[in-house]
């Protein structure tokens, strides 16, 4: 299962605007093959099949050939301490793009709670690396642009797996550039130290998708699909929808 990867993508923008046109022109381009696929599905919300799978496998073998060996020998090698520390230090950068969401979904005392999290962690939690926050009830939070999104009443659109960065929907896909725009490490000057800090978010990332490997049943790309949409609904919906999985 290949999680979203723009952080391990951007790692190699040099400015600014080399990132978002590179976002823009993967969206323009994706959307273009989705529609010239040919068009029978499986799914309501997955009419591109025939385009995704595909996409899906060729980011399975990149994945299995690259990020997914790296990811299982930074856990057996770093200490269980560091690599807590390193998940709490890209979830309180990751909260800057949560407070700005709860801003724009107009949810103000979640900003307020949330920008709180972020003072305290940061400060008296060493640039992020301990979780003081969550000792005191202040709880992560997950918000994007995609979420924004459907709050003000976007679909979510059709199901798309991404060359490189893995499953999405048109929607997500749109907040990808607000997204990598509020992302702290983006505004880096220094390029190695930018680099270092995507590779790292990038396997922190795949680390955790480890255990939920063995989940998997039947067709994993018809798994990961509805997982991934069920997923979003959820977090859309602030958790009022129903949680049973379908069609696996």
């Amino acid at each position: 299962m290949v999680p979203p990867m723009y952080s391990f993508l951007c790692s190699y923008s040099r400015r600014i605007h080399s990132t978002f046109i590179y976002a823009v022109l993967n969206l323009i381009l994706t959307g273009l093959c989705c529609v010239m696929a040919p068009a029978y599905a499986r799914h309501p919300q997955d009419p591109w099949e025939a385009f995704n799978r595909p996409i899906y496998h060729f980011n399975q073998v990149f994945d299995g050939y690259l990020v997914r060996p790296v990811a299982i020998g930074y856990s057996k090698i770093v200490p269980g301490f560091a690599k807590r520390g390193v998940s709490n230090f890209f979830n309180n950068l990751d909260d800057v793009n949560v407070v700005a969401n709860d801003m724009l979904q107009g949810k103000m005392q979640l900003a307020a709670q949330d920008g709180g999290r972020f003072v305290l962690n940061t400060t008296v939690g060493l640039a992020g690396f301990i979780d003081v926050a969550s000792h005191f009830g202040w709880y992560k939070h997950n918000e994007d642009f995609g979420q924004t999104l459907g709050h003000w009443g976007v679909g979510a659109g059709p199901y798309m797996v991404l060359p490189f960065l893995g499953t999405s929907t048109l929607r997500e896909t749109a907040g990808l550039v607000p997204d990598i725009l509020l992302n702290p490490v983006f505004w880096e000057d220094d390029q190695a130290t930018r680099r270092t800090a995507y590779i790292l978010d990038t396997i922190d990332t795949r680390l955790g998708y480890l255990a939920a490997e063995t989940l998997i049943r039947g067709d994993e790309y018809s798994f990961v699909r509805n997982a991934y949409l069920q997923r979003r609904e959820y977090l859309v919906a602030d958790g009022l929808v129903s949680d049973e999985f379908d069609d696996f």
